[in-house]
């Protein structure tokens, strides 16, 4: 047995990133931070760079096709998705909606969809419940047309017959020597969160029985998420293993030649240890419940994921980041270790970029912007791999404020939200100041504190006023300036 239904029901609460932005959030002084860390170097952006996150929900699939990128993570009530031409530009994209349910007994907790184009048709599958934990199961939607972002139709229920009314979330598809396999976690001998695997007659049917994998992962109460990557005459699982609200969530990894059946739980060789897992040294913690995507020119690899920016117990801070990934001379992929939030990578190959860019708290830029301050402000670098540059200002002084000048056509702010932040009073170009929160129950770093909305492509600014007053949760009234990332075009 894993975790109580009150824990598995805890640990999928989710914030939508437009409910995000309108949240609290915030950050005690940098230099109260108990562990600092090593800081981290990051690199100038070159042309056609990149930065995490990608979005602020957990859970992400994403795919590249037709020109856009279309990603989905879980959002709770309903299945929405994300679409832009470059990856630069996916937290700046506007969700659309694809799914909402009337019908009561599967139209909460919506977690964890994934689609899949099988014909001229394209599949989304995802788990759901009636409110209560353990009613979740499996269900699949087929959409209209040739169009990944819908409209979808409810097309089936998905239940093995051996656990036809059994828990399951987490569905992924295994396409193996021309044949489909619904793979899922759900009550097996091993784990009420273990590895299934049932055989497919079509995208929507089921014609088998489930067989039990027996997946080892270091932690003893999950197995969930299973993806599939198939080369060099093997297909590789890997699944995320440990409660995701720990720091130690991870990946590991078995893998099946393309001779064997798949339903033969022998068949599965086990690799030993986690193939990706928290680096402290970075600031990431619990990387997991991942898929895979190719670049626009199908020429690499990539995983995307999701993970926290601290080491605390917890649910929430599950942010959208991707990174390229390789193989060993084994056959194996090789996924290295996960980037620090902020770490500016080169695009995936073919995608076209937007000429974004940042500017730090302390006025550097990669590109025409800064950042200038009045009032009284601290300044340091306890923050450490909680922070971009691992530097930051605060201040809980009222009207102190930090404008930052740039030129582009939209501005994100990220910064430390934690017990003692409060608010502020942000504006673009001298208009109506918009109240943000920067408090935070749990300290996490670069937080998408506020998304402008989109501006004409000129020369704008960015105030940031500290009002001195706070919430009643928090203890305090300080406000973080981190990292500004400025948007150069529409995506």
């Amino acid at each position: 047995m894993s975790l109580s239904s009150t824990l598995r029901a805890i640990r999928r609460v989710v914030v939508s990133f437009g409910a995000l932005l309108a949240l609290v959030g915030g950050a005690l002084p940098a230099s109260a931070d108990p562990s600092p860390g090593a800081p981290r170097t990051v690199a100038a952006a070159a042309s056609g760079g990149f930065r995490d996150p990608l979005n602020s929900g957990p859970d992400p699939y994403m795919t590249y096709w037709n020109g856009n990128y279309y990603l989905t993570t879980t959002q709770g009530d309903s299945i929405r998705m994300w679409r832009s031409p470059s990856l630069s530009t996916l937290l700046t994209a506007d969700p659309v909606t694809v799914w909402t349910d009337t019908d009561s007994s599967r139209n909460r907790d919506i977690w964890a969809p994934e689609f899949y184009r099988f014909g001229d048709r394209w599949y989304m599958y995802y788990t759901a419940d009636d409110g209560v934990d353990d009613h979740h199961r499996l269900y699949v939607l087929e959409s209209d047309r040739d169009d990944l972002a819908g409209p979808y139709h409810f097309k089936a229920k998905l239940a093995p017959p051996n656990h036809a009314d059994d828990f399951a979330i987490d569905a992924g598809i295994l396409q193996h020597n021309g044949r489909l396999y619904l793979a899922y976690s759900g009550i097996n001998q091993y784990q009420h969160n273990g590895l299934n695997i049932a055989p497919l007659a079509n995208p929507y049917t089921i014609s088998g029985d489930a067989v039990a994998i027996n997946a080892a992962g270091g932690c003893p109460e999950v197995r969930e998420g299973p993806e599939f990557l198939n080369r060099n005459g093997r297909t590789w699982m890997t699944y995320s293993t440990c409660d995701t609200g720990k720091p130690d969530y991870q990946l590991w990894m078995m893998s099946l030649p393309d001779t064997a059946d798949p339903l033969v739980p022998g068949n599965w060789t086990q690799h030993q240890g986690a193939v990706f897992s928290r680096a402290d040294d970075h600031g990431v913690f619990g990387p997991g419940h991942h898929a895979f995507f190719k670049s626009p020119d199908g020429g690499e690899d990539w995983i995307v994921y999701h993970a926290k920016t601290t080491s605390a117990f917890t649910y929430s801070n599950r942010t959208t980041r991707a990174q390229k990934f390789g193989w060993k001379a084994d056959g194996s992929p090789d996924f290295g270790r996960p980037l620090a939030m902020g770490a500016t990578q080169d695009l995936p190959s073919g995608d076209p970029g937007s000429g974004n860019y940042w500017i730090n708290d302390d006025g550097r830029s990669d590109g025409p912007g800064t950042v200038t301050y009045s009032g009284t402000w601290n300044s340091g670098t306890g923050c450490a791999t909680q922070c971009f540059w691992s530097d930051d200002h605060w201040s809980d002084r009222a009207d102190a404020s930090a404008t930052f000048t740039f030129d582009g056509t939209r501005i994100a702010l990220l910064s430390v939200r934690d017990v003692g932040n409060g608010y502020a009073d942000l504006s673009i170009d001298g208009g109506p100041e918009q109240r943000v929160d920067f408090y935070g129950a749990i300290r996490t770093g670069e937080t998408v504190q506020y998304l402008s909305p989109r501006l004409p492509s000129g020369h704008h600014t960015l105030h940031v006023r500290v009002t001195g007053q706070h919430n009643a949760q928090s203890v305090a009234s300080f406000v973080s300036v981190d990292r500004a990332e400025v948007y150069t075009e529409s995506p």
